[in-house]
């Protein structure tokens, strides 16, 4: 399968653009400053604009006891696939990742912590465009003028609305704020950062769609211990949450794109951790935390993943290529090692390159168990 790593190629372009928005200096404000060490409609024209209509309003949160139920009902949903297809003789087994007897046994779903009020999993399901404002290469969130964006991600999230009408859509902006690059920048770690401006603006987009967004972070050579508190400020509002990037997490010096990089559980429970007392410390909902993830060396001891109340992990099934492929890498890296949710992403335009279909919200929906985040870039 073609891996994300190819995306790395073309970090470096990323610079003199990225420099334009604060480079590494933390950003221009004082909030940050110094604290870092197919169903898509996609092909519609964009005169369907965001501005020409009302924003579709979007469930956001759970009480404890909904959530609850809504695992019970999903666990249901597994254990009865299982049991039909155990109890047929003849039923023909299911391709990678859409066998629920072969999920089972790899004990999904695992236990839960106790769910908060507030939390957006299971009951929902998370919809969103992924990129950085700077590159029209990252994603579809830099890609198109913003009413044109907004409304793609509309009828995005529309079509897993009629696909699952059942599983409320949350959308959200998911912005790469820290870019890994092939050069070694100002700090000298091989990554850059937006200024607090630019990351401001794409969290008051989200929000314009009575959407959520997603602060994600490629540490390059750095550390997240030195990388993470620089956030603090904007991961304090209650519709905003994280994601890290162990594709672009390097060790011993190697540069972004040479390599795949490792993120181990140590890594992913500190997260997991300041997240969690920062949800008790301002009385916030719980945090959505996205692990991107296609090989088993991108988190070589998920197992030792540490669940906490105030934080829900989301396994990102990332990668490209033919549908067949990313099924197969579904169940060999996320399946196979179960921590709590599991998301996918669709690339529109590497995906589809060799020819191939885009996988529709029909498609993943017949997963066991099915992504609760789906990311488009």
């Amino acid at each position: 399968m073609k891996h994300g790593i190819s995306r790395s190629l073309a970090l470096a372009a990323l610079v003199s653009s990225l420099a334009a928005c604060g480079g590494d200096n933390g950003g221009g404000t004082e909030k940050g400053k110094g604290a870092a060490k197919g169903d898509t409609g996609a092909a519609k024209s964009g005169n369907d604009s965001a501005a020409a209509r009302p924003a579709v309003k979007y469930a956001m949160g759970n009480s404890a006891a909904e959530a609850q139920q809504c695992m019970q009902r999903r666990q249901a949903r597994l254990d009865s696939a299982a049991q039909a297809m155990q109890a047929d003789s003849a039923a023909k087994a299911p391709g990678a990742g859409r066998n629920p007897v072969f999920a089972k046994e790899q004990k999904w779903y695992p236990r839960m912590p106790e769910f908060r009020d507030g939390v957006l999993l299971p009951c929902n399901r998370i919809i969103v465009y992924y990129g950085n404002p700077s590159s029209k290469k990252m994603g579809a969130l830099g890609e198109f003028p913003r009413d044109d964006m907004l409304a793609r991600l509309r009828r995005q999230a529309d079509a897993w609305a009629q696909a699952d009408p059942g599983t409320p859509v949350i959308p959200g902006l998911h912005m790469v704020a820290v870019v890994a690059q092939g050069d070694p920048g100002p700090s000298g770690k091989y990554r850059i950062q937006a200024r607090d401006k630019t990351v401001d603006s794409i969290y008051q987009m989200a929000k314009s769609i009575n959407g959520i967004f997603f602060v994600d972070i490629q540490v390059g050579t750095d550390d997240i211990r030195n990388i993470l508190p620089r956030f603090e400020y904007i991961l304090k509002n209650p519709d905003v949450h994280l994601a890290v990037d162990p594709e672009f997490y390097m060790r011993e010096g190697v540069v972004p794109g040479r390599k795949i990089g490792t993120m181990y559980a140590r890594d992913i429970n500190y997260v997991s951790e300041y997240l969690a007392n920062m949800v008790r410390q301002h009385n916030l909902p719980p945090k959505v935390l996205i692990i991107h993830r296609f090989t088993r060396g991108m988190v070589p001891d998920a197992e030792n993943v540490q669940l906490r109340p105030e934080v829900q992990v989301v396994m990102h099934m990332d990668g490209w290529g033919a549908p067949w492929l990313k099924y197969d890498s579904y169940r060999d890296y996320i399946l196979r090692h179960p921590v709590q949710f599991t998301g996918w992403k669709n690339f529109y335009h590497n995906d589809t390159k060799g020819g191939g279909p885009l996988t529709t919200p029909r498609d993943l929906i017949q997963l066991y168990p099915e992504p609760l985040y789906v990311q488009y870039q």
